[in-house]
């Protein structure tokens, strides 16, 4: 059995663990320092606000990549990606979709050929 692990596939799932890494360390320094986290999403100001919809935009976005795509290869079990950026950050669970989608890419490539 091969494991269509593409090189384009590990470059997504490091991105992955990036995202992950990255986002819950800011996560556990906001609750270290004691922050009011969702207090300060939205009374920070403009800058604040500009992230929060340029990133909620991207995720709607890729969520609906993610929908789409995996319904035209055959990815079972999509919405699981788009619930668990709802529980981590959509910075890990988008590059994870993405390895995984390169993963089967690959398959479809090996039976086709």
């Amino acid at each position: 059995m091969t494991r269509h692990w593409t090189p384009l596939a590990i470059v997504y799932l490091v991105l992955a663990v990036v995202g992950l890494v990255g986002t819950w360390t800011y996560n556990a320094l906001a609750i270290a320092a004691q922050r009011d986290f969702l207090g300060d999403l939205v009374s920070s100001g403009p800058a604040v606000s500009s992230i929060t919809t340029d990133l909620l935009v991207v995720a709607v976005a890729g969520s609906i990549l993610i929908a789409v795509e995996s319904r035209r290869i055959g990815m079972r079990f999509a919405w699981l990606y788009i619930a668990g950026a709802l529980l981590t950050a959509f910075a890990f669970t988008f590059p994870l979709w993405l390895a995984m989608r390169e993963r089967r890419l690959a398959a479809l490539a090996s039976v086709e050929a």
